[in-house]
């Protein structure tokens, strides 16, 4: 998670809002408009090539005598100053999708539990032949990776983009994140360079760190591998798999080289997460059908997550982001849960699926642990409410705690995990079982409660761990006045803030059936009246999932409220609870199964009036990224600077600095790590506050940076009251309130302390004296 302070760090684009929104100074000049404008960005048309008309897709092209690049050419016509946003060529085309269907088992007596596991059971229940799984995968699967590419394609152009151009569009976190794949991929060999990203001595010199450990790259890890495989092969058979072209930039800039193609880098990387999420679309699809025992709850459920997909994720705008990799795979075990919940006794099979699924989802991401609290506190509720039976619970919490330990042993012994409140609440629900008979209900969850905090905060203490201590922070200022520099860096950001009011009442609108769903407390007494007529105990049946998802419905609402981004899981969570309007238990009241269905069509007919103007708004976002002032800058660093010299600065742009030109920096937008925050970011930072300017020199040479990177917007950035840079920093320095930020005095003139050796409008490069011996 990057510490995207809002007016002080620039924050990444949050849910249900259109990335073009960002300021020119943070560096994302990204031009906009509804149209595409009359002059497009060109590419400049070669002898012998053929012209492609605007939104076809273009016609195979010569290969060159290399065999694995493709030259093509346009027509010469420029780029308007004006817009930049014109573009003359259809969207990425995305790959094929991927089958996740499986080839059932035998059929069993629904009474022994003895029916297909995992997917090819819910297939079975459903209906769902091998044939149809795989056709409703390849179909969503594709559909959801070509309009997730499409939205890419639109907003930034990302067809006509240099290499250095793509690597500049992975701003903050997303560029450190790819900036390790673009290692791996560049070593000599596979193993070298996993070696180095986990031995890595760019990200915080002078430290020696293990990458793989600290940022959870092991999507950026499995992507390298296949790349490496995937143009080794081709490469072998002389088949081409990338086309370039030379842009015409316009403007009087110098044209610049442009490839795409699964065989360009950074294509082959935002193809693979587009495919991934893609795939996603057929488990909504196969979940709603199976939570609601009826192929249209799939239906509404898709439709839903797509008339509402600006508020359901942001993979569009930010692929490399973890939470592009994780989600998919924490969708797929909640299917899994479901399936296990509704099966009198899950089979070994279906729990190590879940297992599997569950793992998968937690590698990519550090803060899947607070997800999977919520999970385990809701599951821990249903059972102390008596609809979850104490032999599946201890089969479930058995497969969280091997997960955990497995995933504990992959990330190296990352202390974040075992001193989590993930890992703490598993073991008080196994000592609470083991030690003591179960006290009444209430005190049960009291007790849960009390034992995770208590155990918790032991497990830090002991181990000496305090990189969640900022979420700790976080939450308390949630509640009370409480705030530091650590806690504003967060809530001076919109996507940490609260849920604003605007996005309450859009989710309150995210669909029609969503408000029967509400009811269904009051409908549980109908369902136990007809599970008991039809002889199957409700707790044991379809109801004890519902429950769940039910109590897992409102621990997303509640994270939603608290910090907007995490609307990433209360919104789709809601258009799968929304299938249950077409479940025949819950709302068979309403009539014969023709009557139920027109019910149906009319509820997802209103849902398209507002579904269909999401979409249409998404649709209009046409951009181009620009980031001239950056190119200059990277430029200068690259031709002027030796390799080994340190930089510091912005987190966002140190991330640049070390993806694009290949320096050392000492801090980074990677901000789950205690040491990183209060001694080498906070230090780079007091650039930002009042100090005095020999006072910010000392700290900058005890850091060994030979570079600063200053940023005069980061002086003057304001959101709102109490959120400028300065203003952060008179929290953690009060007596020097009152004096001029010190940055607005480095704009003018750098010395006597620095010297100025770089300046375009955005960025000013001073140079760092050398520390001396005792200052090292």
């Amino acid at each position: 998670m990057v510490t995207s302070g809002g007016s002080v760090v620039t924050p990444d684009i949050r849910l249900g809002a259109k990335p073009h929104q960002v300021s020119p100074e943070s560096g994302a000049l990204v031009v906009q408009g509804q149209n595409r404008g009359a002059e497009p960005r060109g590419r400049s048309e070669l002898p012998g090539s053929a012209h492609t008309h605007p939104g076809l897709s273009p016609p195979t092209a010569p290969t060159t005598s290399g065999g694995t690049m493709v030259a093509k050419s346009r027509k010469q016509t420029g780029k308007s100053p004006a817009t930049q946003a014109d573009r003359d060529r259809s969207p990425l085309v995305s790959p094929p999708g991927k089958s996740a269907g499986r080839r059932p088992g035998r059929e069993g007596k629904a009474s022994s539990g003895s029916h297909p596991n995992g997917l090819s059971g819910i297939g079975h229940k459903l209906g769902l032949t091998p044939s149809v799984r795989l056709g409703i995968t390849l179909l969503l699967g594709k559909f959801g990776a070509y309009h997730l590419s499409q939205l890419f394609e639109n907003d930034r152009h990302f067809s006509h983009l240099s290499n250095l151009e793509k690597e500049m569009a992975f701003r903050t976190e997303m560029g450190l994140y790819y900036s390790y794949y673009k290692t791996i991929i560049e070593a000599p060999s596979f193993l070298d360079g996993l070696h180095m990203v986990m031995n890595d001595r760019l990200t915080e010199y002078p430290l020696v760190i293990n990458t793989l450990k600290r940022f959870n790259l092991y999507p950026e890890v499995v992507l390298a591998s296949w790349y490496r495989m995937y143009t080794g092969v081709m490469g072998y058979f002389g088949i081409p798999t990338k086309m370039c072209w030379s842009i015409n930039r316009g403007e009087g800039l110098s044209s610049v080289d442009s490839c795409e193609g699964m065989g360009d880098p950074a294509y082959f990387y935002v193809a693979c997460v587009f495919l991934l999420n893609g795939v996603m679309m057929s488990l909504f699809f196969i979940y709603g059908a199976y939570l609601s025992g009826s192929r249209l709850g799939g239906i509404v459920t898709t439709m839903c997550f797509f008339f509402n997909h600006g508020e359901s994720t942001r993979v569009m705008w930010t692929p490399p982001l973890r939470e592009s990799f994780a989600y998919p795979f924490l969708v797929l075990q909640m299917l899994l849960l479901t399936y296990i919940l509704r099966t009198r006794i899950p089979s070994r099979t279906a729990m190590v699926a879940l297992g599997i699924s569950n793992l998968c989802f937690m590698l990519p991401w550090q803060f899947a642990q607070f997800v999977l609290l919520t999970q385990v506190a809701s599951l821990f509720a249903s059972y102390i409410l008596g609809y979850l039976g104490a032999a599946k619970m201890q089969s479930i919490l058995v497969t969280h705690m091997i997960t955990l330990g497995v995933c504990f042993v992959l990330m190296f012994g990352n202390s974040m995990l075992l001193t989590s409140f993930y890992a703490s609440s598993l073991v008080s629900i196994w000592v609470h079982w083991v030690v003591s008979p179960p006290p009444p209900q209430v005190m049960q969850g009291v007790a849960w409660v009390v034992s995770t905090v208590l155990l918790k905060s032991m497990l830090s203490t002991v181990f000496g761990a305090s990189d969640d201590a900022h979420i700790s922070g976080l939450i308390k200022s949630k509640f009370t006045s409480y705030k530091d520099f650590h806690t504003l860096m967060y809530t001076c950001a919109a996507e940490f803030d609260f849920m604003e009011l605007e996005v309450k009442s859009v989710t309150t609108k995210i669909s029609p059936s969503e408000r029967p769903v509400i009811l269904l407390r009051q409908i549980a007494d109908n369902y136990r009246a007809a599970c008991a007529a039809a002889r199957t105990d409700y707790r044991g049946s379809q109801f004890s999932s519902l429950v769940y998802h039910s109590l897992q419905l409102v621990a997303f609402a509640v994270l939603a409220i608290l910090i907007m981004r995490l609307k990433l899981f209360l919104t789709p969570h809601m258009c799968i609870m929304a299938s249950l309007i077409c479940s025949k238990q819950l709302f068979g009241w309403i009539g014969e199964k023709f009557k139920h269905q027109i019910v149906v069509f009319a509820v997802m007919a209103v849902m398209a009036v507002q579904g269909v103007a999401n979409l249409q708004a998404q649709w209009a976002i046409i951009g181009e990224f620009s980031n001239l002032p950056q190119e200059e800058l990277l430029d200068w660093i690259q031709d002027n600077t030796r390799p080994n010299s340190v930089f510091a600065g912005a987190m966002p742009t140190m991330a640049s600095v070390k993806l694009s030109a290949g320096r050392p920096i000492v801090n980074h937008p990677h901000y789950e790590d205690a040491g990183l925050r209060s001694e080498r970011t906070k230090l780079v930072y007091s650039m930002y506050s009042r100090m005095s300017g020999e006072t910010v020199k000392k700290n900058l040479m005890k850091l060994g940076v030979d570079f600063f990177v200053l940023e005069d917007s980061w002086c003057t950035r304001r959101t709102r009251p109490g959120c400028s840079m300065p203003e952060i920093w008179d929290i953690e320095d009060p007596q020097n309130v009152g004096k001029a930020p010190l940055c607005s005095h480095m704009s003018r003139n750098s010395r006597p302390h620095f010297t100025t050796v770089f300046s375009n409008d955005i960025y000013k490069v001073l140079k760092v004296p050398k520390a001396t011996k005792d200052l090292r």
